[in-house]
């Protein structure tokens, strides 16, 4: 089975028909105003309508048309652009009843061209909405093929759990940075009337890497001279910790522009040093430092919390009660170090006190301390 081609379309002003009023209508309107889209409703006056739905037709945000759908919905809703057809059209009907309507549908949608999606109906659809994390410029979409929506949805959550915190923000900026180093570049090149350096391509689908990726500028040649700063910014978005990345603040933008000489036809002096402090990036990366509580659950690896587990493997320093079980604590990775507390009758004030001695000394170190609870730790107040 051929894969399918993901595209981001800019949607902005676009019709969207949508044929229902359940739940799912709802989300479909949902995301059609996300992306500046205008959703129309098509539900007979006997319909009953989701009571989010209704909030929004109440608003003004969503339109709809008080009537069972008819064929040419499809061209009279539409943008007169486009001859008043439609630019999409979701169907949210369920049921076996509506099997024949979803089907002249998605038949009149491919006659005319229109992209149309069927709920719980691939063979009818013919595009589906990826599962997806947005976070500014930054989009990631997860599909299944309609094998697993629910499947999808868990891959996208793991996915962006892995991504700094407010990663988008440093993308707009990567983004900055590099419209402002090619319009310069262009302006210099212009104005010396000199047409010999080609800045490489990029594009968001293209994973091989050219031969001169990598290549060192000599002094002598100066054509490659001309566009370091943008080789310089793609070797940084290519090997870069994600981390590293996000920790880049605006002032460094304009260190990163100001550091190379973009009128001068050979390198300069500072053509080979790096335009950002790496170690001052490094220390921005660092997570701040933290102590989190957590507990040990029923006492089975296999039923801690995501977050438990993975702060067990993530912590720098841990913090143990003494009947935290021991098939928990085999979780955690030998490199870390892990201080159970010393409690026997008599010693259990001392042996907590000498906890959060150690905590708040880890804490002033820069780490980051997980303080691990025996069970729930908010159950009788311990938390």
């Amino acid at each position: 089975m051929p894969t399918l081609l993901l595209t981001a379309h800019d949607c902005v002003d676009h019709v969207h028909l949508v044929i229902g009023s359940n739940s799912i209508a709802n989300a479909r309107c949902a995301k059609s105003l996300e992306v500046g889209a205008k959703p129309i409703v098509i539900a007979p006056p006997d319909a009953e309508v989701h009571y989010a739905l209704k909030d929004k037709i109440d608003a003004g945000h969503v339109q709809r048309c008080t009537a069972a759908f008819r064929d040419e919905d499809l061209t009279r809703w539409g943008r007169d652009e486009v001859e008043n057809v439609v630019d999409a059209v979701f169907v949210t009907l369920g049921g076996k009843e509506s099997t024949a309507t979803r089907t002249h549908i998605s038949i009149l949608c491919r006659r005319l061209r229109i992209p149309v999606n069927v709920l719980d109906s691939p063979n009818l659809c013919t595009f589906s909405l990826p599962s997806t994390h947005s976070d500014g410029p930054l989009q990631i979409g997860i599909t299944t093929s309609g094998k697993g929506c629910k499947l999808a949805t868990r891959i996208r959550r793991e996915i962006a759990s892995l991504l700094p915190p407010n990663f988008g923000s440093a993308v707009e900026r990567l983004g900055t940075v590099r419209r402002r180093i090619w319009e310069e570049d262009h302006r210099s090149n212009q104005a010396l009337e000199d047409h010999t350096a080609v800045p490489e391509n990029e594009d968001d689908d293209i994973a091989a890497q050219k031969p001169t990726f990598n290549q060192l500028v000599s002094e002598s040649d100066h054509a490659a001279a001309k566009t370091r700063r943008i080789r310089w910014l793609s070797q940084v978005c290519e090997y870069w910790p994600l981390r590293r990345l996000a920790s880049i603040t605006d002032a460094d933008i304009d260190t990163i522009l100001q550091s190379y000489n973009t009128t001068s036809p050979s390198p300069t002096s500072t053509a080979n040093t790096p335009p950002l402090d790496i170690s001052t990036l490094e220390i921005r990366a660092r997570p701040q430092p933290r102590i989190i509580l957590a507990g040990s659950g029923p006492g089975s690896p296999s039923l801690l919390t995501l977050a438990t587990h993975r702060t067990i493997l993530t912590a720098t320093v841990i913090l143990a009660d003494k009947l935290v079980p021991s098939a928990i604590l085999d979780l955690i990775p030998r490199r870390t170090p892990l201080h159970i507390a010393r409690k026997f009758p008599g010693n259990a004030e001392a042996a907590q006190n000498e906890l959060l001695t150690l905590g708040l000394e880890a804490l002033q170190n820069g780490h980051t301390v997980l303080r691990l609870k025996q069970g729930d730790p908010y159950i009788y107040g311990r938390g």
